[in-house]
């Protein structure tokens, strides 16, 4: 196997903060990781390293194969899916469902002059099946409810056949059918071995999905612990990751946690 991220002491300080501090992780293709940890413990900053869309202030982070500051990361973050909040946020309201999946083929939110050919078309069709969201397809983004939206997202994601997937929180903001029916979805893409290496950002132990295959936790925008999630996710490192004495439990290849009484 090969490194799809290397972060040797990534660092990143914005003013009187240090976000991230003295990073060490590597992801190697075929691993799922979750990264676990409370607000503001740097996950969302970690995700944005992964995904070149941020330099370290200090130390290295490399990405399939590349060394962020000595690449064009124009040409990099095609080759990465990226779903989240931020990039949500800029697709518009009145964009066909699959015009907002295909589009990721140019990198691009909301269609414009770009051409795109039938096979991108069937793809982003077939995508959306995948994900429940077919019969979507031609309804107009604004008009979706969030579990529906996240779907599609996801969906755009993939689009381009990345060689990483990055989800910052993609269950957030869904009930718990929402959830459960997302979650299972990306257990489903997990446990496929053609899938790309994932790394999911989430607050919650309950929406790991299955097959997944390692955590980080992270407090305070440092390492608590990382490693195989059968060994790493107990309740001594997840207690210390969220500053409060936890019970952890697995349920098959699912996890619950709540503070001790």
């Amino acid at each position: 196997m090969s490194d799809v991220l290397a972060l040797a002491g990534a660092t990143v300080v914005r003013g009187e903060s240090t976000l991230l501090s003295e990073i060490d992780w590597e992801v190697e293709e075929g691993q799922r990781w979750v990264v676990l940890g409370p607000n503001g413990a740097g996950k969302t900053t970690l995700l944005q390293l992964a995904a070149a869309r941020m330099h370290p202030t200090r130390g290295v982070v490399g990405v399939l194969g590349e060394v962020l500051g000595a690449v064009d990361v124009f040409d990099l973050r095609p080759r990465i899916g990226l779903a989240s909040a931020s990039l949500a946020e800029r697709i518009p309201p009145r964009e066909r469902v699959s015009d907002v999946v295909v589009t990721a083929s140019w990198g691009v939110v909301g269609r414009w002059r770009e051409s795109y050919d039938r096979l991108d078309h069937a793809r982003a069709v077939e995508l959306l099946e995948a994900l429940g969201a077919g019969h979507l397809a031609d309804r107009t983004y604004g008009t979706l409810s969030e579990g529906e939206r996240k779907r599609v997202q996801i969906a755009r994601a993939l689009m381009t056949d990345p060689e990483l997937m990055l989800l910052d929180e993609p269950a957030a903001g869904l009930d718990l059918g929402g959830r459960e029916d997302l979650v299972g979805r990306l257990g489903q893409i997990a446990g496929d071995l053609e899938a790309p290496a994932l790394v999911m950002v989430t607050h919650h132990v309950e929406e790991i999905p299955p097959h997944f295959t390692d955590v980080l936790l992270l407090r305070e925008g440092q390492v608590v612990a990382h490693g195989p999630i059968e060994i790493t996710l107990t309740e001594a490192n997840l207690s210390q990751t969220f500053g409060i004495d936890l019970v952890l439990e697995q349920h098959g290849d699912r996890w619950s946690a709540r503070a001790r009484t």
